[in-house]
Order: structure tokens, then sequence, then C-alpha cells
């Protein structure tokens, strides 16, 4: 069984065990979240159960694991004959979700 969930603007497929790198959300380590915004459930290949925009009473239940940072971005910055350069580094904060659940 997957889905395909809407976590934070962003859509993901999901299976059961899978752990996710979502944008950073505001929960504390170790609980647990339920996502209802649920844009498909399938059970196999062949049968699907697609919303519009949303499959009602499904849900994914996921628990947050960790929160960390991504890796560095330099971004650079030039503009030509006119002596401009500038550099700037940029980290993005991560949550790992790890899903539990899935009910349609």
């Amino acid at each position: 069984m997957f889905a395909v969930v809407e976590i934070g603007g962003r859509q993901y497929k999901v299976t059961q065990n899978d752990k996710i790198d979502v944008e950073l959300l505001e929960t504390e380590e170790g609980k647990t979240m339920t996502f209802d915004k649920v844009l498909l459930v399938s059970d196999n290949d062949k049968d699907a159960n697609i919303g519009m925009p949303y499959v009602k009473g499904a849900s994914v239940e996921a628990k947050v694991v960790k929160h960390f940072k991504g890796e560095k971005i330099r971004v650079f910055k030039f503009t030509p004959k006119k002596r401009y350069k500038k550099t700037q580094g940029h980290r993005q904060n991560y949550t790992q979700l790890e899903i539990t659940g899935i009910t349609a």
C-alpha cells in the first residue's frame, strides 16, 4: 500500500516504514503526527483511490525522528565589468519523518 501525501506544500509518495526528509516542522522529536491531505491511496498498481483534491477519510501517520540541517549551498553573485562579487552560504533545516501507518 502506498499513498501520495501533501506535507508543507510538497507532495511525497510514501509507504509503510519509509523515512522521508521534509522541510522543518514545528514539532518535538518523538511525537506522532497525522496528515489528512492525502491525494492518492493505492493497494497495488492497478487500483487507486484518487481524491478531488483529497481522499475523504484517508490519513497518514508519521513519527518525528529528528531535526537536522542539509548540506551547505554556496550562492555566488557576479556582475561583469562592475567589480561586484558576493558569496553567500545557505543550509536548509529539515525534519525526518518515519511513516507508521496509512489508513484509507
